[in-house]
């Protein structure tokens, strides 16, 4: 496992492939093949952290190494779908999940660590449609999933909400 993303080492190999050029003589290229992310033995889980911050408009689900300083892959719904409106859609948190599974593989990262967000403050403090789906969609494409954290901002005494002395009168 890395720590922080100083760890993470991008290694590059250089294979001498004989090549011949148009007048006939032998001519040595270089081919670069770079393997991205971590030196890891086999079976060793390698964490990420995911922050999926799932709004009533929106899911964004963001991979950070441990730190959290680092961005490894950010997919939202809005990136996977045409029309706005299904931008917060479960299905649309689904792909994005999908495709950060994909990239997260692709770079070695195997495990998850999983902060969950609503907007929070003094909006909603519950987690939108996707975010659920979204979590479901990276633990079934085959990433290990090792916490699960509600990281929802709920102020102690905030600004004024909105709606007025009365309230939403519905």
């Amino acid at each position: 496992m890395f720590e922080s993303s100083k760890d993470a080492v991008n290694v590059i190999c250089r294979i001498a492939e004989p090549v011949v050029s148009k007048r006939g003589k032998k001519v040595v290229k270089e081919q670069e093949v770079i393997s991205l992310g971590p030196q890891v033995r086999e079976g060793e889980l390698v964490f990420g952290v995911a922050h999926i911050f799932a709004s009533f408009n929106d899911t964004f689900v963001h991979v950070t190494d441990l730190s959290g300083r680092e961005t490894i892959v950010r997919v939202t719904g809005g990136m996977k779908v045409k029309a706005d409106r299904d931008e917060s859609s479960p299905y649309a948190a689904m792909l994005a999940a999908q495709d950060v599974a994909a990239k997260c593989k692709e770079l070695g990262i195997t495990a998850l660590h999983i902060k969950i967000r609503a907007t929070g403050g003094t909006g909603t403090k519950s987690p939108g449609p996707g975010g659920q789906s979204a979590l479901r969609a990276l633990a079934r494409a085959g990433m290990r999933i090792g916490r699960i954290e509600d990281v929802t901002p709920i102020p102690t005494d905030s600004t004024r909400r909105k709606g007025g002395r009365r309230g939403r009168r519905l």
